[in-house]
């Protein structure tokens, strides 16, 4: 209902929920994995509405509050929104809707202005990520003096999920994206969808020496860390597991997590009823 917050029972709350439209999200998880290595870790690919770069605002708002209440059920205490397009539209919004923790994805603007020596970076994203009033405030608070060069990469986000990484029309996809970037005389070059991480070693080739690229997955886990050691939540011991759920098929997101991330886990399947999201009950499972 609006306006209320669901909150988790204290003694539930046991695990980090992650939630990307695809994949991505995947470059985050393997940065958390490392650094937290016995937290309990839920995943969330909403790969049945993938990508969500080209999708109303208000629709994406809508999966990110469902996922986020899914991801709660299944007992995350804290919830980390690893995809730029969805905290660039939701993530406020979820922090007034549930009562938990939440961590988003932001361009990291402030470390490439900071280290720029052209005074001239880069960031490359989903268009819906540009739109947000989160890239608005990050250009307000620490572009000064350094010009923001924005450029939206149509393709890329499918390329990865079609585990299509280093292949000649992903480099040429690339090329067609970052040459003007490149033209304008950027130093510094910001990942702004956590797909892009995957495809680094192409960029890299494609940019040069000269060019920092700048990838936020890293500070992203840091700042989860820091978040549940203020709140008091952080897990001390043991070894976590990993869950993965896909809203696609499950089959195909084992593929893609064998290729892309070596953090080992449960693959389940996830579907959507009604606007809302189930866990769907595997008969080899056994009863719950």
């Amino acid at each position: 209902m609006e306006g209320s917050k669901p909150a988790l029972d204290a003694h539930h709350r046991s695990a980090i929920g992650i939630f990307d439209s695809g994949v991505g999200g995947l470059s985050v998880l393997r940065e958390i994995a490392g650094r937290m290595p016995c937290e309990d870790l839920v995943y969330l690919a909403d790969e049945a509405h993938v990508p969500y770069g080209s999708r109303r605002l208000g629709e994406i708002r809508a999966f990110s509050r469902a996922i986020t209440s899914f991801l709660i059920e299944q007992g995350a205490r804290l919830v980390v929104v690893a995809c730029n397009t969805a905290s660039a539209a939701a993530l406020q919004r979820l922090r007034e809707w549930f009562d938990i923790p939440i961590v988003g994805m932001e361009p990291a603007v402030k470390p490439a202005a900071e280290r720029t020596r052209s005074r001239h970076v880069g960031v490359i994203a989903t268009q819906a990520t540009f739109q947000g009033e989160l890239f608005s405030r990050l250009l307000e608070r620490f572009a000064h003096g350094t010009v923001v060069h924005t450029q939206v990469c149509p393709g890329l986000v499918e390329r990865v999920e079609a585990g299509q990484l280093d292949d000649p029309q992903t480099e040429a996809l690339l090329r067609a994206c970052l040459q003007p970037l490149l033209t304008m005389g950027v130093d510094s070059l910001v990942l702004g969808c956590t797909h892009y991480p995957f495809l680094l070693p192409t960029i890299l080739r494609v940019v040069g020496p000269g060019v920092e690229v700048i990838d936020p997955a890293p500070a992203v886990a840091r700042q989860t860390q820091r978040v549940l050691e203020a709140t008091g939540r952080r897990c001390q011991e043991g070894k976590g597991s990993v869950t993965y759920f896909t809203t696609g098929s499950r089959s195909d997101f084992e593929l893609k997590l064998g290729r892309l991330v070596s953090v080992p886990g449960a693959v389940r399947a996830a579907a959507w009823k009604a606007r809302r999201l189930l866990a769907v009950v595997d008969p080899d499972e056994g009863p719950k």
